[in-house]
């Protein structure tokens, strides 16, 4: 099976798209309601806190600082002695104080609890994730590079997650900043509140602007350089090829063309993301120009239209009200630049799983193994049938090879018994029962499955063989060693395999995965190239073994090497998708047919190897 077909990350686009993937992506922390709640209420404490400093430097300032200053200079003028009292400065100490106090509990409690959300919300999407892969069909993974699905689980995870966290802290107090203060700035002064306020709109379009373009090229900047990265790579490991072929001026002319478009791209970035901060200050700074001129004016006019402490007040939420701003900007820059890893994390949960059990299923009690395969169709690809109008039987207890060229439909005829594709039409019947009635669990708990290449689990022999039936013996365990003629297992099981079994030799792999799958005394044993990729002395140890074991159950091989089949039940020749073929050894080789012919050709070029090795 040889397919191009692959999954693809969608391109999503507009401001319209971010709303719906936020608020999925919330509903994952309102499932710990609790510290949600906590974890808001820290941060609007802290915004609150905040936007409060100005307030209180304001009373201080008309409460004690000008009224001292006054009586100072009263009393200097009447030649008296001035005495300062504490008691009012102590009383704003207090309030400075119990204010950092809050300030201090709001941030320790949305840190904590920004790292418990974080952390639950990367679990829950990591293990429906995981959970969701282990129940889709094979078909999903014939279009699914691995990379693509390690960075599901990776790095977006760890991206939306931080969305939901620091992102949303920056959000929520950005919003309770900016609307404690204008209301904190309209209860004192209409006037100059409206001043502050016609600044905001134009900081919140600069700053979207700006960010729209910084993270414009940023993605820009990260796309060119992965293609670097890959020129790089592929032309240094191909550089004799490109020096036998003269393309050396040709491959440097194009990346020299990367070069200069990452170059340009990241200027571009670089050039925005330096001038938004100063922009942004700039705007920062005409409004407190512009409170300073008319709150100044206000303040010495007659009668006085406010307070010394209140244009200080308005002076310092003129020129700190930029900073919630920025941090919604950042927000919402950072929403956009998630977007894509959600949708992907989401597209990857919402995937349809196209084989499960019907509603009402039964399971399969002790199977025996009878197969048939009635008018069954099946297709990778639409229109492009790899079995149409199939009919096979195979009786239980019937050992059965399937031969022919690469791509003619054996592995599917093996996949289909598995269940791990259903027919596009037709039916499939073990022991005589649609197994779309029965679960798959039981069908395939009764299955044993080996192929080509074997996997390894991390961990120990033992683990690895016991892998599908947890509460296996030492008796079953040497039995299923012993079939495979690997009893030399018996003194290593707790020696580790390493990852994916690379302290073992392939041989030895290989004849782990047959005893891990005899271990269950499978009723149904299906082989797809198991032998091919081990050396003859391994293969003619498996093949004692497998020569006994598919003389009591169904047992269903694909095979290249003819002379390990020799001895099934029935050899069926599959062509295009039909068998062309059917008998025994014996019989195909009187028939002087397909079966004859590859059979000759495999013995005349192990002849001729043996000749070769021999010289």
């Amino acid at each position: 099976m040889n397919q191009n077909i692959y999954f693809e990350d969608k391109q999503f686009k507009g401001a319209g798209s971010v709303w719906p993937f936020l608020k999925r992506l919330f509903k994952y922390s309102l499932r710990y309601p609790k510290w949600f709640i906590g974890f808001t209420a820290g941060i609007v404490l802290v915004g609150l806190t905040d936007a409060l400093w100005p307030v209180i430097w304001m009373h201080f300032l008309d409460d004690v600082i000008v009224p001292m200053v006054l009586n100072y200079e009263e009393f200097r003028l009447q030649g008296k002695a001035f005495e300062i009292e504490t008691a009012p400065l102590w009383k704003y100490f207090g309030l400075f104080f119990g204010n950092g106090v809050l300030q201090v509990i709001g941030v320790y409690y949305f840190i904590v609890l920004a790292g418990r959300l974080q952390e639950h919300v990367l679990y829950d999407l990591r293990q429906e994730m995981f959970n969701k892969l282990q129940n889709l069909q094979h078909s999903f993974y014939d279009k699914s590079a691995m990379g693509w699905l390690l960075s599901r689980l990776t790095s977006d995870t760890d991206r939306v997650a931080e969305l939901i966290s620091w992102g949303f802290l920056e959000l929520l107090w950005g919003f309770t900043m900016i609307m404690a203060c204008l209301g904190i700035m309209f209860f004192y002064s209409w006037k100059l509140a409206f001043i502050v306020m016609l600044s905001l709109p134009v900081l919140f379009i600069v700053s979207m602007r700006l960010r729209k373009l910084i993270l414009k090229y940023s993605r820009r900047s990260r796309k060119i350089n992965s293609e670097i990265t890959a020129s790089y790579s592929e032309h240094i490991n191909g550089v004799a090829v490109n020096k036998s072929t003269a393309q050396e001026e040709r491959v440097s002319e194009d990346f020299n063309r990367l070069s200069l478009q990452m170059r340009k791209t990241t200027f571009k970035s670089t050039f925005y993301t330096a001038m938004y901060m100063p922009i942004v200050i700039f705007i920062g700074a005409l409004t407190a120009i512009f409170v300073i001129n008319a709150g100044g004016r206000m303040a010495i006019a007659t009668p006085i239209g406010i307070t010394v402490g209140t244009l200080a007040a308005f002076f310092g939420y003129a020129t700190r009200i930029f900073e919630p701003i920025m941090d919604i900007t950042r927000f919402y820059a950072n929403a956009q630049n998630s977007l894509s890893a959600g949708e992907r994390i989401f597209g990857l949960i919402d995937e349809e799983v196209l084989i499960k059990d019907q509603e009402g299923a039964t399971d399969y009690k002790n199977i025996k193994g009878a197969i048939e395969f009635k008018n069954v169709t099946f297709q990778y690809v639409e229109d492009k049938p790899i079995l149409k109008n199939f009919n096979l039987k195979i009786n239980a207890g019937q050992s059965i090879a399937l031969v022919g060229a690469t791509g003619e439909g054996k592995t599917t005829i093996a996949n289909l018994i598995g269940r791990f594709y259903d027919p596009v039409e037709g039916t499939i019947f073990i022991d005589d029962e649609d197994f779309k009635t029965k679960t798959m669990r039981s069908l395939r708990a009764q299955m044993g499955i080996v192929l080509q290449t074997s996997h390894l689990f991390k961990g120990t022999i033992k683990e690895n063989l016991i892998y599908g039936k947890q509460d296996a013996n030492d008796e079953e365990l040497k039995a299923a060693l012993k079939a495979v003629n690997a009893e030399r297992f018996l003194e290593r099981l707790n020696e580790d395999v390493g990852e994916n079994g690379d302290n073992l030799s392939l041989g030895e792999k290989q004849l782990i995965s047959f005893a891990r799958a005899l271990i269950a005394k499978p009723s149904i044993l299906i082989m797809d190239e198991a032998t091919s990729s081990v050396d003859t002395l391994t293969e003619k140890n498996i093949q004692k073994g497998v020569e006994e074991l598919i003389q009591n159950q169904t047992s269903v091989i694909i095979a290249h090497r003819l002379s390990t089949i020799k001895n099934c039940d029935r050899i069926l020749v599959i062509q295009k998708g039909a068998v062309i073929e059917d008998g025994s050894h014996k019989e195909l080789i009187q028939l002087k047919g397909h079966y004859y012919k590859l059979y000759t050709k495999q013995l005349t070029e192990l002849d001729e190897q043996k000749i070769v090795s021999e010289v």
